[in-house]
């Protein structure tokens, strides 16, 4: 076996933190990932010390953490366990296609991601404010009136739901736009269907556009999922757009990688076990057998099952619900023979078949494919583990070659499947979406599973945990 102790580099101004018995402080001097990577590919013997923080996973709660650790200059080694940063928020390229991990949009309303990333940076590419739903054998849109206020009214008719159905959207959008968030993620909850239904919306529309549409984002057509995650949602959709980075999902966890020091990222790094015994400095083993040891604590920012088995007999998170899973189908064609080029997402609100929802990412984002090719993306929820991947493939093209024609679809060429069987942790009531991250003194979680689950759920996950971690240090004695 054996152990590394990582570098301690902590100018910093908490005078509770001792760090008397090290010869020489270094100061942090982050630089840009065009300069330096802050990532690395496996641990390697350094010249001092320990370090001040190790932070396990480099998902987005994990990459929040080490960025508010970092800008109060504390130390800290963030390790991933796979090839890559990101988590779930992965993009892979095949065949020039920018393929997302699973269907992913960024709502840039997000009141923490708009504090921590640089939206201009990240190039980020608008869906139509709406929808196109296809019902009784032909689609129908339903619009923002705000920001398409023409094919807004042109719906009104149309048989998504009835002229009350959409004077409630416009009651409920109004709503949530006077409450604030911190009101609405600790309010009164309810299963989401039962909050629609006491609002007064009409079964047609639940069924045909709901259900479909927040069913999509939840990952959960039952629309259990509780009533404050919809009215953040809700709200988060009235202030902002639907967008998508230019390069990729992963653009996002890629930014705020490159802003941490040279050297703080190591991949392919996974642990095992974190040991956390008295007044013995916290450490965490890794498969390869290395042991790491911290001064001031480690941060768990792994997914919730994956929290649970690596903190079993810590009080650590304990899964209790079934998570939320989906499976996402990439197909390609020549763009130019695509039946629409609108930058809108479709939604099955047919009530029959596998398909949820689907996309041309190409429309919306061109930078996702060749110049020639199109990128079409399709959604089911669930994870079909009865059916194969080509199984799932060949109904789908059967499916929309009744919406799009059988003589478009069959063109349609096969690119890639992802299962995602963690997609989102199952947030039905009850829930608490500002769990405490302590586990005890020197030893945090962070992840969407304890705040909200959503891109910005995890990243205040992140910061959540840095600050409580550095709360207790300050109330630690030297």
């Amino acid at each position: 076996m054996t152990i590394i102790t990582l570098p301690l580099s902590l100018p910093c101004s908490n005078p509770f933190i001792s760090l008397s018995s090290y010869p020489k402080r270094i100061r942090f001097n982050p630089q840009s990932s065009s300069q330096f990577s802050p990532i690395t590919s496996s641990p390697s013997p350094p010249s001092l010390p320990k370090t001040g923080v190790i932070v396990i996973g480099a998902g987005l709660a994990g990459l929040a953490a080490a960025t508010h650790l970092n800008s109060k200059n504390i130390p800290f080694l963030l390790l991933e366990a796979s090839d890559a940063i990101g988590g779930r928020v992965r993009t892979d390229i095949v065949d020039g296609f920018r393929l997302d991990r699973g269907f992913q949009i960024f709502i840039t309303a997000y009141p923490e991601a708009k504090k921590l990333l640089d939206y201009q940076s990240l190039n980020l590419q608008k869906f139509y404010s709406g929808a196109r739903i296809f019902y009784d054998g032909q689609f129908h849109t339903v619009a923002d009136p705000l920001r398409h206020f023409l094919d807004s009214a042109r719906s009104l008719a149309n048989p998504i739901g009835s002229l009350v159905d959409k004077l409630l959207i416009g009651s409920t959008r109004i709503g949530v736009l006077t409450r604030s968030d911190e009101d609405i993620l600790s309010a009164e909850e309810v299963p989401t269907i039962e909050l629609l239904k006491k609002l007064g919306f009409s079964d047609s529309i639940i069924g045909r556009f709901f259900r479909p549409f927040f069913g999509g984002i939840f990952f959960d057509r039952e629309l259990q999922t509780t009533s404050r995650l919809f009215d953040f949602i809700f709200k988060c959709l009235a202030l902002g757009d639907n967008t998508i980075p230019a390069n990729g999902i992963s653009a996002i966890p890629e930014q705020l990688a490159a802003r941490l020091p040279s050297g703080s990222v190591l991949l392919n790094s996974k642990a095992v076990s974190v040991e956390i015994d008295g007044f013995v400095l916290p450490s965490v083993r890794l498969q390869s057998g290395e042991v790491l040891t911290s001064e001031l604590g480690v941060i768990v920012a792994v997914e919730e099952p994956v929290a649970a088995q690596l903190l079993a007999g810590r009080n650590g998170p304990v899964p209790k619900k079934p998570a939320r899973s989906t499976v996402c189908i990439y197909f390609s064609a020549n763009r130019d023979e695509i039946p629409v080029s609108d930058r809108v997402l479709f939604l099955n609100g047919s009530g029959k078949g596998i398909v949820n929802n689907m996309f041309f990412a190409t429309n919306v984002a061109p930078s996702y494919g060749p110049p020639d090719k199109a990128l079409i993306s399709v959604s089911l929820i669930g994870l079909f583990e009865g059916e194969t991947d080509d199984e799932l493939a060949n109904k789908v093209v059967q499916e929309l070659s009744g919406w799009f024609g059988e003589r478009v679809v069959r063109e349609w060429k096969y690119l890639r499947t992802y299962r995602v069987g963690f997609a989102q942790p199952n947030q039905c009531p009850p829930t608490d979406l500002s769990k405490n991250p302590r586990i005890e003194s020197g030893l945090y979680v962070c992840g969407d599973y304890l705040t909200s689950a959503t891109f910005d759920g995890a990243l205040v996950s992140g910061r959540r945990a840095a600050e409580c971690l550095l709360k207790d240090r300050a109330l630690t004695p030297p």
